[in-house]
Order: structure tokens, then C-alpha cells, then sequence
């Protein structure tokens, strides 16, 4: 294994000894590992440089390791480190606290170094499986966001974070407004979407397959006139015809969107024609169900 490719721990304790300790078995395992004596070195170390796992002591002078991991985990650079607690703590109190602050499992002290070892595997695997998922998620496009059951991000795509940013304002760590959140929390997979409308516009949220703890949605923002571009572009149809399909996709009668758009009826049935031809469809029921699959996707 080359230096490059030698995962990278970060030690935080404030013993000397356990420093050594530490260190030293990792070396020997072919470990790459910095350390740090306490929380906020901690987190100005992650920060600077992600690692891609953190042994955290539970219990240290100033920041605990308790405190700094929520830190970490409200920080949307460092969020998905996954973070192992080394502690002498073995209430259960403690060892909810140290979850709740989003550590991933936790060993106790002394340190059996064969368990430690597995962890870290176990672990470290976990992690690259995550990042490998994110990664073939974003290469294909996907606008994606976990949510966790109080409507919290838990992480998402980027296309869905600028979303997200533009209109809400939160990102990873953050809730999403109550209403919404609620929406959302009832929404099945499968089921119409949830939509909250803008001024210029909407964004949808769609259930999609999750895992236990998160809840995933594929976000779609829908600005004025979006849908007809879509359609324009996807079909070769001009901006008009696009209206028309539209509006035909939304059951309307011909009538109906001749009213709507202020053209007669005669001109509707001649786009009609038109995009029948360039669709290489029959009737207006295959142009809707053409429609609404482009939409949808």
C-alpha cells in the first residue's frame, strides 16, 4: 500500500501514553495517523485535513470528545467522518450520549488492540462503501437528500445542496422548515409528491428507497416555464407546441387550452398534429403518458 493510499487517523487524547499506545499499533498495522490533545485541536485538524476515521476520547481537559463530535457532525465538511469513541465510560447514559453525538461505535478502556483493529476495518469499509455510493450518485446526476425522522439533512448530492441552499437555506445538519419536514415524514415511497411553491417556481421532494435512519428523496426544482423547456428540448417540439403538450399531460381539454394560452381551438388541434408527428405517436393519451414520464424524470 502506497502512502497515498494509507488511511489516515485521527487520534485525540490527552495522555501521552495512550498517544503511543495508539499510534505506535497503527503504524504497525500501515496506518497513516495525526494526533490531537484535545477537542478543538481536533477540530481545526479535521478541518484542515479530512482525515478518514477519528478515535475519539471520550473524556478530555476543555472540549470533550462528546462535544467535539457534534461539532463535527454540524459541519457539512467533516460530517461523514466516521468517529470511534475510546472511553472508560460504560453506563449505557454514556454510551447513548456518545451515539446521539453521532459517533459510530466505541471501544472501552483498556483498549483490546485485536477489537480495535476490527473496528477500524469494519469501519473504514463502511465509510469508502458510503463514499463510492455518493460518488456514482453524483457522476449519474442524481438530486438526492437523507433526511433523519425529525426532517434533519443528513447529507445530499450536490445538485440537490444548491437547492436546498437557494431556497431553504440549510444544508447538511440542518432541519428543514417544520411543515415541510412533517409533509415529508408521511410521505410513502411511491406516493404524489410533496411540492412548496415560490414565487418563481417550486421544488418537489419524491420518496425514493432509503436505509434504517434515513429517509431519501430526490429533490426537483421546477422555475417558471421549466417544465415546457423540458418538454421542448427532450421532444423537438417548438415553445408552443410544448405549452400545448403540457397542458394535455395535465388532462386538459382542447378547448381548455385554447382559453389558457388565447389561441383558437383549430390552432391546439394543428399543434396537436405537429406533435404527434415529431413524437411518433397517435393520439393525445400516448402524447400525456410521453409527457408525464418526461416530467417525471
Amino acid at each position: 500500500m502506497t502512502d497515498a493510499e494509507r488511511p489516515i487517523i485521527l487520534v485525540v487524547d490527552d495522555a501521552p501514553d495512550a498517544l503511543r499506545f495508539l499510534t505506535d499499533t497503527l503504524e504497525g498495522q500501515g496506518y497513516g495517523w495525526r494526533i490531537a490533545r484535545d477537542g478543538e485541536a481536533a477540530l481545526a485538524s479535521a478541518q484542515a485535513e479530512l482525515p478518514d476515521l477519528i478515535l475519539m476520547d471520550a473524556v478530555m481537559p476543555g472540549m470533550g470528545g462528546f462535544e467535539a463530535t457534534r461539532r463535527l457532525k454540524a459541519d457539512p465538511a467533516t460530517r461523514a467522518v466516521p468517529v470511534i469513541f475510546m472511553t472508560g465510560l460504560t453506563d449505557t447514559d454514556n454510551v447513548v450520549e456518545g451515539l446521539a453525538a453521532g459517533g459510530v461505535d466505541y471501544v472501552t478502556k483498556p483498549i483490546a488492540v485485536a477489537e480495535l483493529l476490527a473496528r477500524l476495518r469494519v469501519h473504514l469499509g463502511n465509510a469508502r462503501i458510503q463514499r463510492g455510493a455518493h460518488a456514482a450518485l453524483d457522476a449519474s446526476n442524481r438530486s438526492l437528500v437523507a433526511l433523519d425522522a425529525g426532517g434533519r439533512i443528513l447529507w445530499t448530492t450536490p445538485r440537490s445542496a444548491e437547492i436546498l441552499v437557494r431556497h431553504f437555506a440549510a444544508g447538511p445538519g440542518d432541519a428543514l422548515p417544520p411543515a415541510l419536514a412533517g409533509q415529508l415524514s408521511r410521505l410513502a415511497e411511491g406516493e404524489a409528491r410533496v411540492r412548496h411553491e415560490f414565487d418563481d417556481g417550486r421544488v418537489e421532494f419524491a420518496a425514493v428507497a432509503g436505509q434504517v435512519g434515513e429517509r431519501h428523496f430526490r429533490v426537483t426544482e421546477l422555475r417558471e416555464g421549466a417544465e415546457q423547456r423540458l418538454l421542448a428540448s427532450r421532444h423537438g417540439l417548438t415553445e408552443r407546441e410544448a405549452e400545448v403538450l403540457l397542458w394535455i399531460s395535465r388532462g386538459k381539454a382542447n378547448r381548455e387550452i385554447s382559453e389558457i394560452l388565447g389561441i383558437s381551438p383549430r390552432t391546439v388541434n394543428k399543434h396537436l398534429e405537429q406533435i404527434f408527428e415529431k413524437m411518433g405517436i397517435e393520439n393525445r393519451a400516448s402524447a400525456a403518458a410521453a409527457a408525464v414520464k418526461t416530467l417525471s424524470h
